[in-house]
């Protein structure tokens, strides 16, 4: 299934919440700081890590809805 970002995306701050279109919601779980702009980029979900499309690498997190 491919996901994308619910609207416009700026990166990693550290405690970065992240709405994708299928309704899930996802808490970023460890620090990472990482700045790029995009508007619905697509993103990958894959055990425990979320890999958005731009970004240098995945970022462990946690579902909260």
């Amino acid at each position: 299934m491919t996901r994308y970002v619910n609207g416009s995306w700026s990166g990693w701050r550290g405690n970065t919440v992240v709405t994708l279109t299928d309704g899930s919601v996802w808490k970023q779980a460890e620090y990472h700081y990482e700045y790029h702009y995009a508007y619905r980029p697509q993103v990958r979900v894959e055990r425990d890590e979320l890999f958005v499309e731009g970004m240098s690498g995945s970022v462990r997190v946690r579902r909260v809805r």
